[in-house]
């Protein structure tokens, strides 16, 4: 006959082996950080299929040239610029409504990092750019990032420029160990005197991820 003690005892042995270390809570939380991004690489894939489907829909002619084209066009002549830009990061600020207070005082707020870009003006006054830039994340770990943007142009006084636009790009982090590349897409907007404006983006997320400001300073060189 077996006692309780010994049912329990094999019960106990039982679970240990049904319970793998790959089910252990921190790798539960790389899974779950994994199967994000993943999702987040599906949406972007997702996008770019639906922007494809537009792009084979439109005539591709020169008095009508499809969304693809111009694009491509776009992205070909700003890479092509003699026209460089030096951004300094600033500030990254996580909005205190979907932080704790606790995790707010672990965040660095304090991006240093360096980065340079080529832009140009086009036909209409606005402003497009491909960059690449490296900062400091919330974590105080190396991110780096690199993409293309556009911003529609309002001009108060010769020297003032108002812009509102959108960067679209890929960054890697240290939590993925840089090998898995992460599709963002966001909103730019910057206000400009001279050669300088400050520009910002915001990431947008749900609670306790994302919702994230970031600045920087861009320089026209």
């Amino acid at each position: 006959m077996f006692n309780k003690t010994m049912i329990t005892g094999q019960a106990s042995k039982a679970f240990k082996f049904l319970k793998p270390d790959w089910l252990k809570p921190t790798t539960s939380i790389k899974i779950c950080r994994i199967i994000s991004v993943k999702r987040q690489m599906k949406t972007c894939l997702l996008i770019i299929f639906l922007l494809s489907l537009s792009t084979n829909a439109c005539a591709e002619s020169p008095e009508n040239p499809s969304t693809w084209i111009k694009v491509k066009d776009s992205l070909s002549a700003t890479w092509e610029s003699q026209h460089y830009e030096l951004y300094i990061p600033v500030n990254t600020w996580h909005n205190r409504r979907y932080y704790s207070a606790e995790k707010i005082a672990s965040y660095n707020e304090q991006p240093w990092g360096l980065g340079i870009g080529k832009y140009r003006i086009d036909e209409d006054g606005d402003w497009h750019g491909v960059y690449a830039m490296a900062f400091l994340d919330s974590h105080s770990k190396m991110e780096p990032i690199a993409g293309y943007g556009y911003q529609k142009i309002w001009r108060p006084t010769d020297d003032l420029r108002l812009g509102l636009g959108y960067t679209a790009g890929v960054t890697l982090r240290e939590d993925s160990n840089y090998l898995l590349p992460i599709p963002v897409v966001a909103p730019l907007f910057s206000l400009g005197y001279k050669e300088i404006a400050l520009q910002s983006t915001y990431i947008i997320g749900g609670e306790g991820h994302g919702n994230i400001l970031f600045t920087w300073l861009r320089w026209q060189m």
